[in-house]
């Protein structure tokens, strides 16, 4: 098995609502925001190959909405998930499956592009599967109104009509060997049924964090997103994981932190806190 961190752009979100309640003078310590109150994101995928299989966790935003709609995010960097396939010597085509942690537009965006003379939309990895449950598919299809704008229709309607579409089975809050060599965590918290991927990697777990853990800046309990569903399951769902990493040296993968793609965590009085930064490649060798 190789493992590859696919950065695919950086937008900028509110960073009030990217940390709920806490005060600003606190979460700005580690999440400095500009004029505007807005932080920088991350957009960080991460390819999976292992034998025959080349896996991609989440895909990014994606380019085909328009520049109204991009406008609101701020998006700036030169990476894209084309440039960051191809510097590991891969192309989308090369993909065989697509890991999606839940189908919020910054996550699954970029699995779906505009037909050639843009008529309408197709599968931007035309020889991948796509992986979701069916719990989350129908959370997302049957939108609630706290979290309509985050479903677009024409990232996830796509996916149904291609036949590509595969669904993981939900077995409790963990599905052990969903893959080879890899368990799926599920949270409900941001939104129902959220995929953590849990990679068995030689001796060492990396974990996918997704949206339970966007950055270094959102480990304390009390560092909730705003755009949780259910914050109180967020709290406690985070504090079972938090756990559980501290006491297996969990390696955990930051999808949406600027500066820091990797972290490990240690335990103190005031509960787990960060131990150590660094790149995937630092952790895994």
């Amino acid at each position: 098995m190789k493992l590859y961190s696919v950065n695919t752009g950086y937008f900028k979100l509110d960073g009030g609502a990217m940390f709920g309640v806490v005060p600003k003078s606190l979460w700005q310590r580690t999440n400095p925001a500009d004029e505007n109150n807005m932080c920088s994101w991350a957009m960080r995928s991460l390819l999976i190959e292992d034998e025959n299989r080349l896996m991609l966790i989440d895909t990014g935003m994606g380019d085909k909405q328009s520049e109204k709609f991009f406008g609101y995010y701020y998006l700036h960097g030169d990476d894209t998930l084309d440039k960051s396939l191809a510097s590991h010597g891969f192309h989308r085509d090369d993909i065989t499956d697509v890991f999606l942690t839940h189908l919020h537009f910054d996550h699954c965006g970029g699995a779906i592009q505009w037909n050639k003379d843009r008529t309408g939309y197709e599968p931007a990895f035309k020889n991948a599967r796509f992986w979701s449950n069916k719990g989350h598919w129908k959370w997302a299809t049957e939108p609630n109104r706290r979290e309509r704008a985050s479903f677009l229709s024409e990232n996830i309607s796509p996916i149904m009509e291609s036949g590509q579409l595969k669904h993981i089975d939900v077995q409790g809050d963990r599905t052990k060997n969903a893959f080879a060599n890899i368990d799926v965590l599920f949270m409900n918290g941001h939104t129902d049924k959220q995929m953590l991927p849990l990679i068995k990697y030689q001796n060492k777990t990396i974990v996918f964090m997704a949206d339970l853990l966007p950055s270094v800046g959102h480990i304390p309990l009390p560092y909730v997103m705003g755009y949780d569903t259910r914050p109180l399951i967020t709290m406690e769902e985070k504090g079972q994981f938090l756990k559980e990493a501290v006491d297996n040296d969990y390696i955990l993968f930051l999808e949406h932190d600027a500066l820091n793609e990797c972290c490990t965590l240690k335990a103190t009085e005031k509960g787990a806190r960060l131990d150590n930064v660094g790149t995937l490649q630092d952790f895994i060798g």
